[in-house]
C-alpha cells in the first residue's frame, strides 16, 4: 500500500519515533508498503515518521529498485563511527521542491537490527552515508534543514510558509 509523504510541519516529523520491539507480520507490511510508498514518491530512503509513523525504522535503496539486493531495511539504527566530510546537494520527500547543499559525513557506520530483529553493522560511503545519517536524523525528529545555516533555512521556511497560506502545502 503507497502511503502519502507526510511534510514539513506536520507534527510526526519533529518528535522521536518509538523503537521498535516487536518483528511481526504488522511489522513485514509496514516494510513493504515502506519501500513501495518511497519508489512510488522517487526517492532512496524514507523513515517511517515521513509516512505519519513514529516508529524507528527506516528503508534505503540507493539504486532506486534496479539492484533488489542493495534494498536496506534499518529498524532502531544508530550512527557508531563517521569519518571525513562531503558536501553534496539534499532533498527529501517531507520538504518537497526544496534542495540545498548539506555536509555530511563521508562515510558512515549504522548499528541496526534488520527486519527480522538480527543484529548488523554497515559502513556507507557517499550517497549511502548520506542516506544512513538523513534517515537517522528523521528518526530522531531533524530535518535536513537543521543543518543549514539559520539563513536559508529561514527562506525555505518562508517560502514555505507563503505556499501553506495559498494552500499549495
Amino acid at each position: 500500500m503507497i502511503h502519502p509523504i507526510v511534510k514539513y510541519g506536520d507534527e510526526v516529523l519533529a518528535l522521536k519515533a518509538a523503537p521498535i520491539t516487536e518483528f511481526d507480520g504488522d511489522l513485514q507490511k509496514l516494510i513493504e508498503d515502506m519501500f513501495e510508498s518511497m519508489y512510488a514518491a522517487q526517492g532512496v530512503g524514507l523513515a517511517a515518521p515521513q509516512i505519519g509513523i513514529s516508529r524507528h525504522i527506516a528503508v534505503i535503496d540507493i539504486t532506486n529498485g534496479k539492484d533488489p539486493g542493495a534494498k536496506l531495511v534499518l529498524i532502531n539504527p544508530q550512527i557508531i563511527a563517521i569519518e571525513g566530510r562531503q558536501v553534496e546537494e539534499e532533498g527529501c520527500l517531507s520538504v518537497p521542491g526544496f534542495r540545498e547543499k548539506v555536509r555530511r559525513p563521508a562515510k558512515a557506520t549504522v548499528r541496526a537490527l534488520d527486519r527480522h530483529g538480527k543484529e548488523f553493522t554497515m559502513t556507507g560511503e557517499g550517497l549511502l552515508a548520506r542516506a544512513f545519517c538523513h534517515e537517522t536524523d528523521h528518526l530522531n525528529g531533524r530535518l535536513f534543514l537543521s543543518h543549514l545555516s539559520s539563513l536559508k533555512r529561514e527562506l525555505i521556511q518562508r517560502k514555505i510558509r507563503k505556499l501553506v497560506k495559498k494552500e499549495e502545502w
